[in-house]
């Protein structure tokens, strides 16, 4: 296949075009810039990829139509709510790592992302791709989940599915390296500030609270809200997601233990590791989510601590799990699962 990609200059782009070029089914990428006039070397556009031949050309929905197959967006909010409109109407197969199309009322994305948002229908018809429980078999255009997002919604997945839990009760304390900030600068990531130190940030404002609610919702409509805070860690990879919840009268630790062995057992990329709590460092570099789960049986209360690799399981990894679901490849396609060490 033929693919296009749209925004290499991110550090989830770069992560997506390095997996890519390791997919059995994928023999072609090219590589496209949304804000350039004129083609230029990707060795110029992104030193840190080393001397490729390759180049990035400007942006052509049309060019993109007649000779890719398929088109990754891997930009920052409020642009591909005004460049996907040619591809929705041709049902041209896109996957989509911003965060324009996975919500599902334009007001709530406005309140949010203070951004118009992308046309009523076009949000309602995309699909939300959670890998792990939305297959994104026969659809066309594919929001990717953000990463936290993605990180909080496997670790409180089996405690809601099943109804284990009092669902006022949810706080989530998320940590993140600092790639998950992206590339532009700004005084919080300077490395003065993130050496030495840990910062909160978005304290119950982070854009991707309303997606996990959404998702909740669909597993259990009496979700109303969660407790999130965010926390800038001095790392550059990885995200830990402690979530804390009340267990409902009568649920004890077996059948929590239950619930993510039922959940999770034939799960190719998630890894239940019981009460051994997981670490941000045995799944960097990888497209895993692990999972670790404690019960204290004097206060009642489930945590769970789930670790993945922000630009991958968080970002490029599940967009590549959600084009293999959407042609029929092998769901480890392309898919790293090897950790960087040390």
């Amino acid at each position: 296949m033929k693919i296009a990609l749209v925004g290499i200059t991110g550090y989830g782009g770069m992560v997506l075009y390095q997996m890519l070029q390791g997919h059995s089914h994928v023999e072609q990428i090219d590589l496209y810039g949304h804000d350039q006039d004129e083609t230029l070397s990707l060795s110029e556009v992104v030193p840190l990829l080393g001397d490729s031949e390759h180049q990035v050309f400007p942006y052509n929905s049309e060019t993109i139509m007649k000779q890719d197959d398929a088109i990754f967006f891997a930009t920052s909010a409020g642009v591909t709510a005004k460049l996907a409109g040619p591809f929705i109407k041709h049902h041209f197969p896109v996957i989509d790592l911003s965060g324009d199309y996975r919500l599902k009322q334009s007001d709530l994305y406005e309140k949010w992302y203070h951004k118009p948002a992308a046309r009523q229908e076009d949000l309602t018809g995309a699909h939300y791709g959670l890998t792990d429980f939305n297959s994104a078999k026969e659809q066309t255009y594919v929001a990717n989940p953000g990463c936290y997002a993605t990180a909080t919604l496997l670790g409180l997945a089996p405690l809601i599915q099943e109804h284990l839990v009092d669902v006022d009760s949810i706080i989530v304390d998320a940590k993140s390296g600092t790639s998950g900030a992206g590339k532009k600068l700004s005084e919080m990531t300077h490395f003065t500030q993130v050496n030495d130190n840990l910062q909160l940030y978005n304290v119950n404002h982070h854009k991707h609270i309303p997606e996990i609610v959404q998702q909740l919702k669909q597993w259990d409509r009496n979700v109303k809200a969660i407790q999130f805070s965010t926390t800038l860690l001095p790392i550059t990879r990885g995200i830990l997601s402690t979530i804390y919840v009340k267990a409902l009268p009568g649920i004890n630790a077996q059948q929590v233990d239950d619930a993510f062995h039922k959940i999770y057992d034939d799960d190719t990329f998630v890894r239940y590791t019981g009460e051994k709590l997981p670490t941000i460092k045995q799944v960097v570099g990888t497209n895993y989510c692990d999972l670790g789960v404690l019960y204290n049986d004097t206060t009642h209360t489930i945590m769970v601590a789930s670790v993945i690799d922000n630009l991958v399981k968080g970002a490029g990894g599940q967009a590549i799990q959600n084009f293999n679901q959407m042609f029929d490849f092998n769901d480890q396609d392309g898919l790293p699962t090897a950790v960087i060490l040390p």
